[in-house]
């Protein structure tokens, strides 16, 4: 019998194909769970009821019309996407996509974001927005991760008290409280490995430029992805293959990444034996800092053991020999160009909605600075709105950081795969995230365990682009 709260894509299909349920039928459950679980979570910001009924009620009609015939992959399964991803839908507007800011409330997109049309088209019913830190993380340091004006503070479902992490934190909670079993984040370095992690969820932060992010509230071009967050791998996968491709309004991320999407898609590498013979680099320094005899130092000892008997080969004790100089340049370099980034990009997004009460980043500091109790001011403040408001565009000083951060790219991870003839390198949960960030690299992360206090962890698999190394296996794009 179909169980809701273990509800996966395929049981999904399975109870639509049986007659035990309807897209209407599924939409409804999701919308009262959501009224039960959200005002304690906080993991979403808008719902629309109306059209998600409506787009479910066509779905359960092409499926009696069809009778039996091959329908779309994500045919009438409903999905939140991350508050800073537009859906116009049928040119109403019905959400918002605000990325948490009260200053973005009304605005109302031309059209859906590269992936929402991507979504749509194989099928996916969406539901509403879920919550993120503000600005994607990205308005001052000190914030809380998963705290907005638009939704409050989002909660882990596993330990209230425990972070929910970084700013897809809202996507990653409604993914485990089975909010609903389709997710979509987005990451510039660790939003979605970082929640994935904590709320005990399956992130993929796909390679940049595989997913488009056209119509997405963005930091920075050369790190950001948007990535499905879902309870299995399986589900992960499926909606991944639904989002990735060419999108000409990304055109020069996703002409090239698109060149690489394996023929017959990512489903055919869900394969129990996809470990054999595949070269797993375990980086200990910097990454692996358990206590002696932890729970953590326990279970990836035996996940590790676990992955020799599928047949992998295991390459331990590595360590990525820039590894301080990669964490100094996130804090130093890596933050001044994405200032003049982050700029560019939110002043390009605004300019192409179709009606805005804020039309530049200018507008969005007044706008917080009229507003001072409803966005926290006096707690907050907006120093990183400040200072990216402050620059100039792409200068010499943000090209010579560009210059600085591919330099780490190849004489750190690029390095030491090549070097060891790695297929992927693993870490624990999301320790290694600006590690990947900086070369815009892929990784997965999947559930591992849970701490002593009840919080999760995970294990993540990362490697490189593949058009950096042809060789590498598509199975981590």
């Amino acid at each position: 019998a179909f169980v809701l709260e273990e509800a996966t894509v395929e049981s999904i299909h399975r109870a639509f194909a049986g007659g035990e349920l309807t897209s209407r039928g599924l939409v409804e459950l999701y919308l009262r769970r959501i009224a039960s679980l959200d005002p304690a979570l906080h993991a979403v910001v808008e719902i629309d009821a109306a059209g998600a009924l409506a787009a479910a009620d066509r779905a359960d009609a092409a499926r009696l019309e069809l009778d039996g015939a091959a329908l779309p992959p994500l045919h009438g399964i409903p999905v939140l996407i991350k508050d800073n991803i537009a859906a116009a839908g049928d040119g109403s507007g019905r959400l918002n996509a605000t990325a948490g800011s009260l200053a973005l409330v009304g605005s109302r997109p031309a059209r859906d974001a590269g992936v929402v049309e991507r979504l749509r088209r194989a099928g996916a019913v969406v539901l509403g927005t879920a919550s993120l830190s503000e600005w994607c993380n990205f308005r001052a340091p000190g914030i809380p991760a998963g705290w907005s004006p638009r939704a409050g503070q989002g909660i882990n479902p596993y330990v209230p008290s425990a972070t929910p992490c970084a700013s897809s934190s809202g996507s990653a909670i409604a993914a485990a409280a089975n909010m609903v079993a389709v997710t979509i984040g987005t990451e510039t370095d660790g939003s979605i490995m970082c929640p994935s992690s904590f709320n005990s969820v399956v992130g993929i932060k796909p390679t940049v430029g595989l997913t488009s992010r056209a119509g997405v509230i963005i930091i920075s071009p050369r790190m950001d992805t948007i990535g499905p967050i879902c309870r299995t791998v399986s589900d992960a996968v499926h909606v991944l293959e639904a989002m990735v491709g060419y999108d000409p309004r990304d055109a020069e991320a996703t002409r090239m990444a698109s060149r690489y999407i394996p023929k017959g898609g990512y489903g055919q590498f869900l394969n129990i034996d996809g470990l054999r013979g595949k070269r797993v680099g375990i980086l200990r320094k910097d990454f692996f800092r358990f206590a002696p005899g932890s729970i953590q130092e326990k279970v990836f000892r035996d996940h590790f053991n676990t992955m020799r008997k599928m047949g992998a080969i295991l390459v331990d004790n590595l360590e990525i020999p820039s590894m301080k100089v990669i964490n100094d340049a996130v804090q130093s370099g890596e933050r001044a160009l994405m200032l003049a980034e982050f700029k560019l990009s939110l002043n390009s997004y605004l300019s192409e909605l179709a009606s805005s009460p804020v039309r530049s980043l200018s507008d969005i500091i007044d706008f917080n600075n009229k507003n001072p109790v409803e966005e926290r001011m006096a707690e907050f403040g907006q120093s990183y709105l400040l200072q990216s408001e402050a620059t100039n565009g792409i200068g010499p000083a943000e090209e010579r950081a560009i210059a600085k951060l591919n330099k780490l790219c190849e004489e750190g991870l690029e390095k030491i795969m090549r070097a060891n003839q790695l297929d992927v390198i693993v870490a624990p949960g999301a320790s290694a995230h600006s590690l990947l960030a900086i070369g815009g690299y892929p990784a997965i992360t999947v559930p591992a365990g849970y701490a002593s206090n009840g919080v999760p962890f995970a294990i993540c698999f990362g490697g490189l682009k593949v058009m950096c190394n042809q060789n590498i296996s598509h199975r981590w794009t």
